[in-house]
C-alpha cells in the first residue's frame, strides 16, 4: 500500500525512505506516549492497592527512574519523528520545484503554447506546497496512528474485548466518513485552485497593462473586474472550507463518541461484575490518549485528497515528452536547410492537431550569407526561425544544420551554435554586465566589455552612475528600446555563435537607434549563417538571398536583384513601402 502512495504522490526514493522512517518514529512516539499512560496506571494501581489492601506503595526510585526513562524515550522519538517527517519533506519540496523547473527547461516550446503560465506558476509554488504539507503533516501522522492504534487495540483485547470494541469502533467509522466525502470534495478543490489561478492572471494582466489602462481611462472597469474575480474566489474558497469543516467536525464528533461508549459499556460490565474497576480505569486512561494521534490526521486528511489533485497536475508536466536528442552535434558546416517542411500549432505535443502555419517550405540559408525571410504578417517567418533553432519540431519534412537533422539533436547542444536576437528583448533585473554575460557565463569581464563596446553600448552606459554595474530594473525598465536591443546584440556578440537569427531586431527603433544597432549587427554577422526576419524591405535589400513567404508557402526566392527584376511578390512589397514612405499628414 505504501508503494501505491509512492506513485500517487510522486515521492522520490529519498522521500519514500524518509516517509517509512517517519512512519516508524511516529508509531514509536505514539507507543511511548501510551507507555506513559501505562506508567501512570501502574502508579495509580499501586496507590489504590495500598489504600484497599494495605500493599506497599510503589518504590519512589523506581517511579523516578521510570519517569526519567519515559522522558528520554519520548524526546528521542519526537526528535527522530520531526527529522524524518518535516525536515525530509521540506527538502523534498525544494527538490520537486527544481525537478519541475528542470523538466520545463527541457520541454519543447509547443508545451508552453498549450499551458497558461499562471497555471504553471501555481503548480510550481501552490501544488508543491500543498503536497509538502500533506507529506509532512498527514502521511506520517496518519500511518503512524493507524499502526500504533492497531498494536494498542490488539493488546487491549487481551484485557477485555468488549471495552476494546467500545473504545475503538469510532475510529474506522470516522475515517469512513472522510473517505466517503472525497468524491464530493474533489470538484471543490479543483474549483478553488482554478479561482486562485484566475485571480493571479487578473492581477498579472492589470499590472502588465497598467499604462494602457490609464491611457484609456479604464481603471474603474479593470478594478471592478479584478474585485469581482477576488470576490468569486472568496466565495468558492469559503464554500470549500465550510464543506470540508462540516465533514471534519462530523468525523471529530463520531471519533469522540468512543469515550461515551467506553464509559457506558465499562459501567455495565463493572455493575455485572465482569471486569474490575481498575480495568475500566485503565481503558478510560487509554481513550483519553488513543484518539489524539488522529486529531491532526483527521483535520488535514482533506489536504491529502487535495494533494492527489496537485500530484496529478505535476504528473501531467512530468509525463510530457521531452525535446530530446543526441548531445553529439557535429555538423558539416552551418548551412540551414528546410526540406519540404510543414508545421501547425495545435493541442497535441507535436503540433499535429491544429491549423497549418507552414506547408512544403524548402530553402537553404548558406553559411557566410544573409538570408532574409519576408512576407506579410502571419506568413510563417518567425515560425521558420523557431523551427531552425528547434524551439518547435516540424510536423513533417526536415530541418537540417550542416546536413544534420535538428530533430535528432539535443536542443541545448543545438542552441550552442545559435545566437538569437528578438524584437522583444527580455532582460533581467540585474546589472548591465550581468545581462550581457548571459551570452556566455564563463566570459571574463574584459570579454564582456569588448562585446558591449562592439554593440555600441558604451554610448549610453557611460551616462549611468555605476556604469556597467548599474541595475537596469525589471526587463530593463530603466532603458530605452534601442539600449535594450544593443544589450541583446552584445549578448549575441559575446556568444559568437556560427548561426545568427534576427527576428525584427530593428523594427521598433527610431532612426538614430536603428543606425547604431545596425552598426553593431554588422560586426555580429560577419562570416556567419544569418537568417533575418524583417518587414522593412530597405533593411533586406543588401541580403544575399530573399525568401518570400505567403500563406505558409515559399512564394519566391532568390537575390534581391533577381526578385526585383522578376516583378513578383517581393517587387510588389518594395513598391508599396516606397509609396508609403512618401505619405505625409
Amino acid at each position: 500500500m505504501l508503494d501505491g502512495f509512492r506513485e500517487k504522490y510522486l515521492l522520490s526514493d529519498n522521500a519514500y525512505a524518509g516517509m517509512r522512517r517517519g512512519i516508524f518514529w511516529t508509531t514509536a512516539t505514539n507507543l511511548v506516549t501510551m507507555g506513559g499512560i501505562g506508567f501512570l496506571f501502574y502508579a495509580m494501581d499501586g496507590f489504590v492497592a495500598h489504600l484497599t489492601d494495605g500493599a506497599e506503595l510503589p518504590s519512589l526510585p523506581v517511579l523516578a527512574l521510570g519517569l526519567a526513562a519515559f522522558a528520554v524515550a519520548l524526546f528521542l522519538c519526537n526528535w527522530q519523528q520531526y527529522n524524518n517527517t518535516y525536515c525530509v519533506f521540506y527538502r523534498e519540496s525544494g527538490q520537486q520545484r527544481i525537478g519541475i523547473a528542470e523538466r520545463l527547461r527541457k520541454l519543447p516550446l509547443s508545451f508552453f503554447g498549450r499551458r497558461d503560465l499562471a497555471d504553471l506558476t501555481e503548480t510550481i509554488m501552490g501544488d508543491v506546497q500543498t503536497m509538502e504539507h500533506a507529506y509532512s503533516h498527514v502521511l506520517g501522522e496518519l500511518w503512524g496512528a493507524v499502526i500504533s492504534t492497531s498494536i494498542v487495540f490488539a493488546g487491549s483485547l487481551l484485557f477485555c474485548w468488549q471495552l476494546s470494541l467500545a473504545a475503538f469502533w469510532s475510529i474506522p467509522v470516522a475515517f469512513a466518513m472522510l473517505f466517503a466525502s472525497r468524491g464530493p470534495l474533489k470538484p471543490l478543490f479543483e474549483a478553488n485552485r482554478a479561482q486562485k489561478v484566475g485571480v493571479t492572471e487578473a492581477i498579472q494582466e492589470t499590472l502588465d497593462c497598467v499604462r494602457e489602462i490609464r491611457a484609456t481611462n479604464q481603471e474603474g472597469r479593470y478594478l471592478e473586474g479584478l474585485f469581482g474575480q477576488v470576490d468569486r474566489c472568496e466565495r468558492v474558497c469559503a464554500k470549500g472550507e465550510l464543506t470540508n469543516g462540516l465533514v471534519v467536525n462530523g468525523a471529530y464528533a463520531v471519533l469522540r463518541l468512543g469515550i461515551a461508549t467506553t464509559v457506558v459499556t465499562g459501567a455495565s460490565l463493572v455493575a455485572a461484575g465482569q471486569v474490575g474497576l481498575m480495568t475500566l480505569f485503565a481503558f478510560l486512561l487509554m481513550v483519553t490518549r488513543i484518539y489524539a494521534p488522529f486529531d491532526q490526521a483527521l483535520a488535514l486528511l482533506s489536504e491529502l485528497f487535495a494533494a492527489q489533485t496537485s500530484a496529478s497536475r505535476m504528473r501531467s508536466i512530468m509525463d510530457e515528452p521531452l525535446a530530446t536528442g543526441s548531445a553529439d552535434f557535429r555538423p558539416d558546416g552551418h548551412d540551414v536547410e528546410f526540406d519540404h517542411v510543414a508545421f501547425g500549432y495545435g493541442a497535441g505535443p507535436d503540433g499535429r492537431a491544429g491549423e497549418k502555419v507552414l506547408e512544403d517550405v524548402s530553402f537553404v540559408a548558406r553559411e557566410g550569407e544573409v538570408t532574409a525571410l519576408v512576407g506579410p504578417s502571419g506568413s510563417g517567418k518567425s515560425t521558420c526561425a523557431r523551427l531552425a533553432a528547434r524551439f518547435w519540431d516540424a510536423t513533417s519534412g526536415t530541418v537540417r544544420v550542416g546536413g544534420v537533422d535538428v530533430a535528432g539533436v539535443d536542443p541545448e547542444a543545438l542552441l550552442a551554435d545559435y545566437a538569437v536576437v528578438f524584437q522583444d528583448v527580455l532582460l533581467f533585473d540585474d546589472t548591465v554586465m550581468g545581462n550581457i554575460r548571459l551570452g556566455r557565463r564563463d566570459a571574463t569581464d574584459e570579454e564582456v566589455l569588448a562585446a558591449a563596446r562592439a554593440a555600441n553600448c558604451d554610448e549610453f552606459v557611460g551616462r549611468m552612475a555605476d556604469g556597467y554595474q548599474t541595475m537596469i530594473g525589471e526587463n530593463g525598465s530603466r532603458l530605452s528600446g534601442g539600449e535594450r536591443q544593443r544589450i541583446s546584440i552584445a549578448r549575441a556578440l559575446l556568444k559568437d555563435a556560427p548561426i545568427v537569427l534576427l527576428d525584427e531586431a530593428t523594427a521598433s527603433l527610431d532612426v538614430e537607434s536603428e543606425t547604431q544597432v545596425q552598426g553593431a549587427l554588422s560586426r555580429l554577422l560577419a562570416g556567419k549563417t544569418v537568417i533575418v526576419i524583417a518587414h522593412r524591405m530597405r533593411t533586406v535589400l543588401s541580403a544575399d538571398k530573399i525568401v518570400v513567404l505567403r500563406d505558409g508557402r515559399v512564394a519566391e526566392q532568390g537575390s534581391p536583384e533577381e526578385l526585383l527584376a522578376a516583378g513578383g511578390e517581393f517587387a510588389r512589397m518594395v513598391g508599396l513601402q516606397r509609396e508609403s514612405a512618401g505619405w505625409r499628414l
